[in-house]
């Protein structure tokens, strides 16, 4: 935008010596804006629209609304409606700051904003979005707190504002003058001021963006002194844990020993609650001796008829047919089966709450606050204008923290006993009645002849992914731009559409999902169904290949669509010495994926000498993002990638036996280890390829899964189909 008005940011002060800049609402949204600044459309091609494009729909008529403040000691603070769960966006955010007010990242203070009702549907993160859909924003919001301080210091110099600069933190003139940020920002923050014009810098003019750069959280973190929810010093706060039924979504019926329990030392309150019985204490230890001294009667679930086999047999059973016959064409045929996985953050689900009479408020780890906070209000039967929800820093979600469970779980315990709570998970809780990653079942049929793949058909069926986050809202609000043939399919088979793509020339190319109901809590997981769908596409395009008697990298490259998808491929292939020789037992694999208008390519090699312990030893990953705002930190998301493909794909799942998950912590649930990860892994930041960043936070997963995949079938002259690989229960589970 190359000429804003005084209408469309509104500047005014909050608090003297303060320059605060917000976008206006309201009759702002009537003033006619030049044809680069309309609302996006999408494009018209099926197989160029992702999910992030409709998030950037539904968010554009709010996308301005950024708080942004310059204070008298230069201390810029910004206020992000996102969460911050350890995938860097704070220190990306505070470098497009930075960026554009020519200031040192130090001076930049990224806070997570409260839920903000006023943003609709632009307060939710997910979907590799929150990049994609605040870059330009934020550069926006941040360039016209620059312009504003020009202008001040111009009116105090009585010189033209465009014979100014602006450099770490200071506005300069050419005879030599130079003051800090802080000193224009009363000045700055006068409506009266005229400010002709504020345009975010090209990106060859970048100087921050772009450039390595450690995280702004990292000191706090290993330190000690980040604050998550838990550590949060809320007045009159006594913990609290729950009783979780034996099964999945279990009732209680009645609770034998509560007076009992309540007498018990340092026990505050035992109060049923829809979830379960919850105990509020002096101490979490107390909380936890009392949790277990219950005798609670419960309720059947949905899903306790319910094990692995009988889950399995119901997606088999509902795996739609594939359509093309093979007849006498040459054909490649291919099942699998994922398992359930757990999300597994390292912070287990947690929430504060002080729920009064009259109002309430809330502290936790949130991706959707702004449903949360309509939830809970409607739940309390408050307005939602006396319930405030806080966002607070999170350690990891990979989609739990879409779902608001916690915070709800608080506030109804908080309401019952009158007064504050701090609610605490356990390990067992979280991985037992968390969220998980939907169980599916894969059947794929790819055609060939004379060189060429003809068709390529995969039917999906999956136990059903709960959406009930604010995600559906957005894809229902959008609905009206998607294509024929996506517009009118279900909430998940929208996304589904909008997430999957083939990116190789394989003929006829269709993708469909079936899903079935279980009654068993999911969520979106990492990648959604790209992980697990685009993961078998890769081991097919392996098995294609030897049927063509061709190199997998190179039938890759033959077949892929774009130059810059090759590009990806090639790099990671010349990187990664593909097609070196190897002992017996160790092989390499590698597959590709492009999603949220990124790629990547990952090559793998594996040691399966010992079929007990196979490891993956070394992974190299080519990724292009477009334009990377952090490539360290891209860097850090690939690897995260890798690590969650290396766990699901050879050793960690989900085993549902009688309605609930066997596995019960860490220990069971058999995640990447130190010594399960590679000793080498690089990752390589393709050069800037446009003029705006993709997406990176789900990118990693499905290549890596497709690669090691892969690996494994050459290393040991297997056929993969079933994931995890190593799905053995080979501990003894907790009580029920």
């Amino acid at each position: 935008m190359t000429g804003q008005s005084r209408r469309t940011f509104l500047t005014y002060l909050v608090a003297a010596p303060t320059l605060a800049v917000a976008t206006r609402a309201g009759a702002d949204a009537l003033v006619p804006q030049p044809a680069h600044a309309v609302i996006p459309t999408l494009p018209a091609p099926a197989d160029l629209i992702d999910l992030g494009d409709l998030f950037i729909l539904a968010g554009a008529p709010t996308a301005g609304l950024l708080l942004l403040t310059v204070e008298a000691d230069g201390t810029i603070r910004f206020r992000l409606p996102r969460e911050e769960v350890g995938q860097g966006l704070t220190t990306a955010v505070a470098m497009l700051v930075a960026e554009e007010l020519d200031s040192p990242l130090d001076r930049v203070r990224v806070e997570l904003d409260d839920a903000r009702p006023e943003l609709l549907f632009n307060q939710l993160t997910g979907s590799s979005n929150s990049i994609r859909s605040l870059y330009d924003p934020v550069r926006r919001c941040a360039a016209t707190a620059r312009a504003r301080l020009v202008a001040a210091a111009a009116a105090r110099w009585n010189l033209a504002p465009s014979r100014l600069t602006t450099a770490n933190g200071t506005v300069r003139a050419p005879d030599g003058r130079s003051a800090p940020y802080g000193e224009f920002a009363e000045a700055a923050a006068d409506p009266a001021l005229i400010v002709l014009g504020a345009t975010p810098k090209p990106a060859a003019e970048h100087a921050l963006v772009g450039r390595p750069t450690s995280r702004v959280d990292a000191r706090a973190m290993v330190t000690g002194r980040q604050q998550y929810t838990l550590d949060l010093d809320v007045p009159g706060a006594k913990p609290c844990v729950v009783r979780r039924p034996p099964t999945l979504g279990g009732t209680v019926v009645s609770v034998a020993n509560a007076a009992a329990v309540r007498a018990m030392p340092g026990v505050l309150h035992v109060v049923t609650v829809p979830t379960g019985v919850a105990v509020v204490a002096e101490t979490f230890g107390q909380a936890l001796d009392a949790r277990a001294a219950l005798r609670v009667t419960w309720g059947p679930g949905p899903a306790d008829h319910l094990s692995d086999d009988v889950i399995r047999a119901k997606l088999r059973a509902a795996t739609p047919p594939l359509l093309v016959p093979p007849l006498l064409t040459p054909h490649v045929d291919a099942e699998f089966d994922f398992a359930f996985v757990s999300h597994a953050p390292l912070e287990t689900n947690c929430a504060v709450a002080d729920v009064r009479a009259d109002r309430a408020e809330i502290w936790s780890g949130l991706k959707s606050p702004i449903v949360a906070r309509q939830t809970i209000a409607a739940e309390l039967g408050l307005p939602v204008g006396k319930v405030t929800v806080h966002v607070v820093q999170a350690g990891g979600s990979f989609g739990r923290r879409l779902f608001f469970d916690g915070a709800l779980e608080a506030a109804r315990v908080s309401k019952a006993c009158g007064r504050p709570v701090r609610l605490m998970w356990t390990r067992v809780d979280d991985t037992r009645h968390g969220r998980m990653r939907p169980a599916t079942h894969h059947r794929i049929r790819a055609t060939y002849a004379l060189g060429e793949v003809l068709s390529f058909e995969h039917r999906v069926a999956a136990a059903e992914t709960d959406f009930r986050h604010g995600l559906g809202e957005i894809v229902t609000a959008t609905a009206a731009h998607l294509p024929l043939g996506i517009g009118n399919a279900t909430l998940a088979q929208t996304l589904f559409l909008t997430t999957v793509k083939s990116p190789y020339h394989f003929g006829l190319t269709t993708q469909a999902l079936t899903e079935v109901p279980t009654g068993i809590p999911t969520g979106s997981w990492r990648s959604v169904y790209s992980a697990n769908t685009r993961g078998a596409e890769e081991i097919v395009v392996d098995e294609l290949a030897a049927r063509l008697g061709q190199d997998p990298y190179r039938f890759r490259r033959t077949f892929l669509k774009t130059a810059a998808q090759r590009a990806v491929l090639e790099r990671a292939a010349a990187e990664g010495d593909w097609g070196r020789t190897m002992p017996a037992g160790c092989a390499q694999g590698i597959a590709f994926h492009e999603e949220y208008k990124s790629r990547t390519a990952c090559l793998v090699e594996i040691d399966a000498r010992d079929r007990e312990r196979v490891r993956v030893t070394k992974a190299v990953i080519a990724v292009d993002v477009g334009l990377p705002v952090n490539p360290r930190g891209l860097e850090a998301q690939m690897a995260g990638g890798l690590i969650d493909a290396i766990s699901t794909t050879l050793r960690a799942g989900l085993h549902i036996d009688k309605g609930l998950p066997m596995e019960g912590s860490y220990s069971q649930f058999h995640w990447a280890r130190q010594q399960d990860t590679p000793r080498e892994v690089r990752v390589i930041v393709m050069p800037a390829t446009g003029d705006e960043p993709g997406g990176a936070g789900e990118l990693g997963v499905p290549a890596a899964v497709g690669a090691i995949a892969n690996a494994y079938a050459r290393a040991t002259g297997t056929k993969p189909r079933s994931f995890p690989l190593d799905f053995d229960v080979d501990f003894t589970p907790y009580p029920r």
